[in-house]
């Protein structure tokens, strides 16, 4: 009886919180992985120029060109399951595969964490090693946790259900950055090290109690006639929902790519994503160096641990407020207010300069919390866009995962660039190398940027003021880009409400079709 009443409270947990902790697993190793990786090879594995340019050019082709590689070979048996003894693949069976690929891809994911953390390598071999296993198994667990977001849900009021607990797992997830502080020692390593297995042995065991259940919840739907306590509306209740049976045809990645070039709104999007994360992981990147350079001479260490350990939460914390807007106005208008924002505080910062240290203080969080808001609401307009899809091209089941792994090819040399350009353009401007200890200062220097003649106590304003325009005009540039592109974007309002209807009526017609089978 006493193993049986936490098992069967476990069992009653809502879809959607046991959906939304898979957030957190992914969360308290991603945000260490982000802080920490590229100063463990810089500083602990002293890894050189070369070779961490090299490794982050090979990351680049393979961060961008995994995911649709991983979402086809997902999805494809899903565009042209064929029918066996008169049956095709259902709904649930969907889903059920995605939530067991989760049950495998989330625990390698925690073992490739641990591999940056243990030399066992020369530095620039493990660098690459690393950041492609790591990538690989965080970009099939990102895949199959947002496709279930347009699986288990089809109203926008569910998916934001759903997407408000990953949210609040994910703003859980980040007071690991926090915890971070207390072990993180570049002269004495062991202790770091063994905070990365523990947080690697949570996640690992989270994913696969968190995939039992939700395997569980799943296949009780097939009994309940009522789903009590599932929020999905997308054909996983009741009957099975078949799909493919009618299908005789594969559906070739060309043709398939074909069908996405048509997809007007697919393009608009993926061009305003591609300068939203750029600019996310260009927070990431410099947000410690902004810290440093712009504010530490008036701030002490501890506040800007705090500020920095903030900088993750927050985001999470602001998007449940953000989420509550997406149901009032929609996620569309919520979005470009963002952005209208993201332009008018950057204006204001340029215009005021860096002396106004408390206005400084502010942008400097607030550019941050703002564009990772961003991010985690354009997951929304992603499963929109799924469905438009499925509209568009009469498909027999949504390919969820395929379509995220082609936002993702276009979008994720954003993340690879962030480092580079930024690195470059201070470089560019100020002679400050963030791969050398000290400043540029050879006379006659082969390098492409500019040698200020001072001396290096001279040079430090120049360094905080290369710091300053790099943090407010970069989000100038990218704010101006996507007010445009998000302009051209016309899945919202009453476009996106007869997609809506007519994958619902598309639902509810393939239902009936089974039932007269």
């Amino acid at each position: 009886m006493g193993l049986g009443q936490p098992q069967a409270w476990l069992l009653g947990l809502p879809t959607a919180v046991v959906y939304g902790s898979l957030a957190l697993f992914t969360t308290i190793l991603h945000n260490v992985f982000l802080l920490y990786y590229v100063d463990t090879f810089v500083s602990v594995y002293k890894i050189n120029k070369i070779a961490f340019w090299v490794g982050e050019t090979v990351f680049l082709l393979w961060n961008s060109f995994n995911d649709p590689l991983f979402g086809w070979l997902s999805d494809r048996q899903f565009l042209s399951s064929q029918p066996r003894s008169g049956a095709g693949l259902s709904s649930r069976a969907v889903v059920l595969a995605r939530v067991q690929a989760l049950g495998w891809h989330g625990p390698l994911l925690a073992l490739s964490f641990l591999a940056f953390w243990v030399p066992w390598a020369p530095a620039g071999l493990q660098f690459l090693l690393c950041l492609c296993l790591y990538d690989g198994f965080l970009t099939l667990v990102d895949l199959h946790h947002h496709a279930l977001l347009a699986d288990l849900a089809l109203s926008a009021h569910d998916r934001t259900h759903l997407n408000f607990y990953c949210s609040l797992f994910s703003a859980a997830g980040s007071l690991s950055v926090f915890a971070s502080y207390a072990f993180w020692n570049k002269e004495d390593f062991s202790s770091f090290r063994a905070f990365c297995v523990t947080l690697a042995v949570s996640s690992g065991l989270g994913f696969l109690g968190a995939t039992q259940l939700l395997r569980r919840r799943v296949e009780a739907a097939r009994k309940d006639p009522g789903c009590s306590g599932l929020v999905v509306d997308s054909g996983l209740c009741g009957e099975e929902l078949l799909v493919g049976s009618e299908e005789a045809d594969s559906i070739t990645l060309g043709r398939y790519l074909r069908q996405l070039a048509r997809h007007r709104n697919f393009l608009w999007f993926v061009s305003m994503d591609l300068v939203q994360v750029f600019h996310c992981h260009f927070n990431s990147n410099f947000f410690p160096l902004f810290l440093e350079h712009l504010l530490s001479d008036h701030i002490s260490l501890s506040t800007g641990s705090i500020l920095l350990g903030l900088s993750y939460v927050a985001p999470h914390l602001n998007n449940l407020y953000f989420l509550s807007l997406c149901r009032r106005w929609g996620v569309y208008a919520v979005v470009r207010g963002l952005f209208l924002l993201k332009l008018g505080l950057s204006l204001l910062m340029l215009l005021a300069g860096p002396d106004h240290l408390s206005l400084l203080c502010l942008f400097i969080a607030s550019n941050r919390v703002f564009t990772e808001g961003t991010c985690k609401l354009l997951t929304l307009v992603v499963t929109d866009l799924v469905d438009e899809d499925l509209v568009l091209n009469h498909r027999k089941q949504a390919a969820s995962a395929l379509l995220f792994g082609m936002v993702a090819l276009v979008t994720k040399p954003g993340q690879t660039f962030a480092p580079l350009l930024g690195t470059w353009l201070l470089c560019f401007y100020t002679g400050h190398d963030l791969f050398q200890q000290s400043l540029i200062t050879p006379v006659g220097s082969a390098h492409p940027w500019p040698e200020p003649p001072a001396p290096a106590p001279a040079q430090a304003p120049t360094l905080r003021q290369g710091c300053f325009y790099l943090l407010v005009l970069v989000p100038i540039t990218c704010a101006l880009l996507q007010l445009f592109t998000w302009s051209q974007f016309t899945l919202h309002g009453r476009r996106l409400h007869m997609v809506k209807a007519q994958r619902q009526n598309l639902s509810q017609a393939q239902t009936l079709d089974v039932k007269m089978v």
